[in-house]
């Protein structure tokens, strides 16, 4: 199983980054050690000061298949989730300082918290779903994927190019506008819709 991720796929969150807005989609990828299942408690590491929340609907693949056409992109995965892309903001603006690879920003232990999935039968548009994150009961991030730069159907069609997706593997979409510090003590929750899939804490 891996995991690959989507960067600058929302408009509101280029700007708030002031970060050039892509032509193609950026790619990155977590090793699995980066997962947190079942609401598992995320333990703040040492090495940042400044690690952010991004909040992101996450697709899970459901059959092998590489060079995928957009029309048919949709038959590889069968459900939705949520996650939360962890991003250690200090190291990354040192790594991109000096046009480094910036995988220990993004990619360390714990750094993708992974909630609960469902089927995508449960929404009417997968073009029209809307999710967010609370942080100790206050609204930090909501999204809404209308507003996708690149949508799930071209992030396969584009990431199967150079990578073969394997049923299991998960792809994080990109997060919305309103990213920022997370602290010792905080409760995150992330919803699709009006449904919690995700609630833990950070320690």
């Amino acid at each position: 199983m891996k995991i690959i991720a989507i960067g600058r796929n929302y408009a509101a969150h280029i700007q708030e980054l002031k970060n050039e807005r892509p032509d193609e989609p950026v790619v990155f990828m977590k090793p699995d050690t980066a997962l947190l299942k079942n609401n598992e408690p995320f333990y703040h590491p040492e090495f940042s000061d400044n690690i952010h929340h991004e909040v992101e609907l996450v697709l899970k693949i459901s059959r092998e298949g590489k060079y995928i056409q957009q029309e048919f992109a949709h038959k590889y995965f069968e459900e939705v989730g949520i996650g939360i892309d962890f991003t250690a903001r200090d190291l990354q603006q040192k790594c991109k300082t000096k046009g480094l690879p910036w995988e220990i920003a993004k990619a360390f232990n714990g750094s993708a918290p992974l909630g609960e999935f469902r089927p995508v039968s449960k929404y009417p548009a997968m073009n029209n779903i809307n999710f967010h994150l609370d942080i100790n009961g206050e609204r930090r991030q909501t999204g809404n994927t209308s507003l996708l730069l690149f949508p799930f159907d071209v992030i396969i069609a584009y990431v199967s190019q150079f990578f073969t997706l394997k049923t299991g593997d998960l792809i994080f979409t990109g997060t919305p506008a309103g990213v920022g510090k997370i602290n010792i003590g905080d409760r995150l929750e992330a919803y699709l819709e009006d449904e919690k899939l995700l609630d833990f804490e950070v320690k």
